[in-house]
């Protein structure tokens, strides 16, 4: 290249950044650079979104509300569009990381780096993480949005490699992300539909007794307006069946009558073998103290679950579940409870 054909391509390369500048077009690291100093500077934020999830048999529909307090305090409200009378919520505060489900005065406690280890597609820092961790990003623009598409970090499933994540231009948090299968196709979506930056909070917001009362007292009182009794919700119980089992087929089925209710143990044998657990109560819970988890939190659907070793356990609809193997993946064990609300047997 001749020294008056390269001074002319630096010309050119310069005139069109200047014309970048002029037209106030950020680059992609000045987007990341100012994402990073958004979050470094948060003290707080309350945000609201609506969540679709296609990872099972039916689209399950879910109300968030997140709110975050520095330093590390989190409150997501999970509410399932079709159970609004058994809302879960994530918690982590001074003592811990907790999944609590208030209507059934269960609590599970657990020794886990949540939400640091793994991607949560309706968290601002994690959202902000992924793209900072991901050095091969896309990065676009459009009139009201900055759009990245980036890896993400699921444990537990290797079925949800990326995301769409788009960023208002003003104030640099999340409008909504798409989390995308190996085929580039839309699993879970997030759609925000408010962001508080600099929210205040009580006091005790984050922690677990308050939580846990509040919203018992609130379903509580939704069912009693809708003349409905613990008694009668029992009656409408029904025992589900996996549509995927990986192979299994029933092999054999114990009821054993307890106190409070029966339990139902359901053996699957075939190419994988695993049994599942399912407690059904017939009287209304019992507050009793946290269960320790050495796991992960997993969302199933429907509901949020802990995976622990061989054994994940989850509560749906006053059933308490366990899906217990030692040949089934973590994948496996995941689909087949996410798949547990597709048959029932009266």
């Amino acid at each position: 290249m001749t020294k008056r054909r390269f001074f002319g391509v630096v010309l050119l390369l310069g005139t069109f950044s200047l014309l970048l500048a002029a037209c106030g077009e950020k680059s992609q690291e000045d987007v990341v650079e100012k994402l990073q100093e958004t979050v470094a500077d948060l003290d707080g934020y309350k945000a609201t979104a609506n969540m679709t999830m296609n990872t099972s048999d039916e689209e399950q529909n879910f109300l968030i509300d997140v709110w975050f307090q520095a330093e590390e305090q989190y409150r997501v409200k999970l509410e399932n569009e079709s159970e609004q009378n058994e809302s879960q919520i994530i918690l982590k505060n001074t003592d811990g990381v907790f999944v609590l489900t208030p209507a059934l005065e269960k609590s599970f406690k657990f020794q886990s780096e949540w939400p640091e280890n793994s991607s949560q597609p309706y968290l601002f820092q994690s959202l902000v993480n992924d793209v900072i961790q991901d050095p091969e990003s896309q990065f676009e623009t459009t009139e009201d949005h900055y759009i990245f598409r980036t890896k993400t970090n699921y444990q537990n499933n290797n079925n949800l490699p990326a995301q769409e994540i788009y960023f208002d231009k003003s104030s640099y948090t999340p409008v909504m992300v798409n989390v995308l299968n190996q085929d580039g196709e839309t699993l879970v979506s997030v759609a925000f539909q408010s962001f508080e930056l600099d929210a205040t909070f009580k006091e005790d917001d984050f922690s677990m007794e308050k939580n846990m009362k509040q919203e018992a007292d609130g379903e509580a009182a939704n069912l009693e307006e809708e003349g409905e009794t613990a008694e009668a919700a029992a009656q409408e119980i029904r025992t589900l069946y996996p549509t995927f089992t990986a192979g299994a087929e029933i092999a054999e089925k114990k009821e054993v009558p307890l106190e409070d209710g029966e339990r139902i143990i359901t053996t699957f044998e075939g190419e994988k073998n695993f049994t599942l657990v399912q407690k059904i109560k017939e009287t209304a819970p019992v507050s009793t103290a946290p269960q320790e988890v050495d796991g992960d939190i997993v969302n199933l659907g429907v509901t949020v679950g802990a995976l622990e070793g061989n054994a994940l356990k989850w509560s749906y609809q006053g059933v308490d579940y366990q899906l217990a193997s030692t040949e089934l993946t973590k994948e496996e064990m995941i689909e087949i409870a996410q798949s547990v609300q597709g048959q029932s047997i009266k």
